[in-house]
């Protein structure tokens, strides 16, 4: 076995590799960027070495300094985990050159399938099924075009050397597809240097799932069964499954073999993933094929009982297969939820900032925790803002189910906006719950996932009204009492409860709702001091509710006329996180309109999100543009994000030109809109 490994990558897919390699008795070598200096998996590996600035292209990126460090401290096998270098057929070539042992397939797998277009070909000669489609080597838009206008529409473009949802762009319509296409194809140059596109029938209702292959240096292969990832945005996913809900055996084995038949078509070894579209009808076609670890290989590990990091190391050097295909099992269900620093209600708009507490779930035989993360760190421009894999496993998909829901209630991140509460909704919704899965999933069922704008929160506004207020009250309490309690402490001025002199203490709560303010007013009652309940009476919306409540740390036993029930909140710096049984919901105290302005607050919808890069000005300066006209496209943590024409004027100055660094929150242009 190998004596010491490289880890060619960062966050939680490096800590993921070192946990396995260690537990095999493997020393390991991290390498990490400037950002990246304090980082867990920096702390994990027996050693670590600096590989450049924060930017992967000048850090994880930089194969040759890579390998040098590895000759340098005596490496005999490097793992590249996912994304960076896991797919470069280049940096495989410099490690077989250099004798070192490239945890992954041969440079010829990587060259195979590392073109989507080249791969379609190779999976056609196969016999394994394809989605109609052009993957020709003539790039004209003018014979693209041509492709998706035989096809129909809707149709989906993808770059030839992409993933992770990069350079996609779905189709609609005729009329859409000049600047589809252009926004796909400059995508793909920035994300990969290569511009090449293929265009395919887009299937409306389709399934993603996918098979987990392994193959041996012998030629030997099997499948540990597969993978459900319907459920995405962006084209990434967001919940992952296994296995697939109402899959057959018939269906399974038909899939399995397929995936094997692509795996042996190009000589494959170690671990791959050959991912379908699997329509209503039964019918499944080849979409592509990863060759690494999966990021969501977690949720198959747990229904097989395999270790696919160790499958991948024993493989490398050289020993058969841990199992044959007859040897594998699936027992239970698992789900793997992408714990992300993002903005569910602001397009899933990724977030920048420090994680000033962090609390996962406890872990245990049904809870499983991978990250790379330490509460103190910042969730930095460069790099994806994934936080952690929330993975749990039980015996069936619903009581799985019922764990995912509970961990999620219990995950706590304060410091910057999360997508926890929205994860919490989509797995409590009916269709998720009944498995009614596809890969358009969040946008079908928008108005369930983001209850914050539907009827059912009113429900809650009592509640919310009384936690703010207890909240409210405890801030007071530890900024008051050491004031006043130290001279007197005797002094009825000195509590806040609901003690009054003369008359009912009563006070009026604002709650703002996902946008929308809720007015309550509440009375409060004199606390039990042997039950330790808070009672009140809350008016709002022309009922009256008696309410007592009862804190246990984050839980709020509460009594509403009679009807009890736990509710789980966390406090996090935006506001309050409200776990209910079949609803995520977040609050926070109503700031009032103090009369502003938009010219008060500055060009509000012309400042950037986060630190980026300027990639296209999109108008000249000067020039009648419409309402809803793109003017600016800028590129920050993987995504593009274009600024358009709140209304018809004009741009009278670009702050920043194409190629430029911006910081977030910068002021990019001057918009001048005509006079009615």
């Amino acid at each position: 076995m190998f004596k010491k490994l490289l880890i060619a990558n960062r966050g939680e897919i490096a800590c993921r590799v070192i946990r396995t390699a260690k537990q095999m008795g493997i020393s390991t070598v991290a390498v990490y960027s400037d950002a990246d200096a304090h980082a867990l998996h920096v702390q994990s590996a027996d050693e670590a070495v600096h590989i450049g600035p924060s930017p992967a292209k000048d850090s994880y990126l930089q194969g040759e300094k890579i390998i040098e460090i590895a000759k340098e401290l005596g490496v005999d096998a490097i793992h590249p985990g996912y994304g960076f270098l896991s797919e470069n057929a280049d940096f495989c070539r410099l490690c077989e050159q250099n004798n070192i042992e490239f945890v992954g397939p041969p440079v010829g797998a990587i060259e195979a399938m590392g073109s989507k277009s080249a791969a379609k070909r190779i999976m056609e000669e196969a016999n394994v099924p394809l989605v109609p489609g052009y993957h020709g080597d003539d790039q004209s838009p003018e014979v693209i075009k041509k492709a998706a206008d035989d096809m129909g529409y809707p149709v989906l473009l993808k770059a030839a050397a992409g993933g992770g949802g990069k350079g996609m762009r779905q189709v609609w319509s005729e009329s859409e597809f000049d600047a589809a296409l252009a926004a796909a194809k400059r995508e793909s140059m920035n994300s990969f240097s290569d511009d090449h596109m293929l265009v395919e029938k887009y299937l409306t209702q389709p399934r993603h799932v996918e098979i987990q292959v392994f193959c041996d240096k012998s030629g030997n292969g099997v499948y540990l069964f597969e993978r459900d990832c319907s459920v995405q945005r962006r084209h990434q996913k967001v919940i992952e499954e296994a296995p697939a809900p109402g899959m057959t055996e018939s269906l399974r084995q038909q899939m399995g073999e397929a995936a094997l038949k692509a795996a042996k078509a190009i000589d494959y070894v170690g671990a791959g993933t050959v991912e379908f579209l699997l329509d209503s009808d039964g019918s499944f076609y080849f979409m592509e094929m990863n060759t690494r670890l999966q990021v969501e290989h977690p949720v198959t590990e747990l229904i097989s009982g395999q270790d696919l990091v160790e499958w991948q190391l024993r493989v490398a050097n050289g020993e058969p297969l841990p199992k044959q295909q007859s040897e594998l099992r699936i027992n239970g269900h698992a789900f793997e939820a992408r714990v992300y620093a993002e903005d569910p209600n602001n397009e899933f708009l990724p977030a920048t900032g420090n994680l000033t507490y962090l609390q996962p779930p406890l872990e245990n035989r049904y809870v499983r925790v991978d990250t790379g993360v330490l509460q103190g760190d910042d969730v930095s421009v460069y790099y994806d803002p994934m936080i952690a894999k929330l993975i749990v496993w039980d015996e069936s998909r619903d009581k799985a189910l019922a764990r995912l829901t509970k961990a999620l209630s219990e995950y706590r991140i304060k410091g910057l906006v999360n997508n926890i509460p929205f994860l919490y909704n989509l797995a409590k919704s009916a269709p998720f719950q009944n498995a009614e899965l596809d890969t358009s999933f969040i946008e079908k069922h928008n108005d369930i996932l983001f209850v914050e704008h539907s009827a059912n929160v009113e429900q809650f506004v009592p509640m919310m009204a009384v936690v703010l207020l207890m909240q409210k009250q405890a801030d007071l309490r530890a900024s008051n009492q050491r004031v006043i309690a130290d001279k007197d402490p005797y002094s009825p001025w000195a509590t806040t409860d609901a003690w009054r002199a003369n008359e009912t203490h009563q006070q009026h709560v604002a709650l703002d709702v996902g946008g929308d303010v809720h007015e309550v007013e509440v009375e409060q009652k004199e606390a039990n001091n042997h039950t330790q309940e808070h009672s009140f009476v809350v008016h709002y919306n022309g009922h009256t509710s008696h309410i007592s409540v009862k804190r246990q740390g984050d839980v709020f036993n509460f009594n509403a006329n009679g009807h009890r029930q736990a509710i789980t909140i966390a406090q996090d710096d935006t506001g309050f996180s409200l776990y209910a049984s079949k609803v995520a919901l977040h609050f926070a105290e109503h700031k009032p309109d103090l009369g502003l302005t938009d010219e008060d607050h500055g060009a509000a919808g012309f400042t950037a999100p986060m630190n980026g890069t300027v990639v296209k000005l999109l108008a000249d300066v000067g020039d009648t543009v419409e309402k809803g006209q793109a003017l600016m496209i800028m590129e920050a943590m993987k995504m593009e994000h274009v600024l358009n024409a709140p209304a018809t004027g004009k741009v009278t100055e670009f702050f920043y030109q194409e190629g430029d660094l911006v910081d977030g929150g910068a002021e990019l242009l001057a918009f001048e809109a005509s006079e009615e």
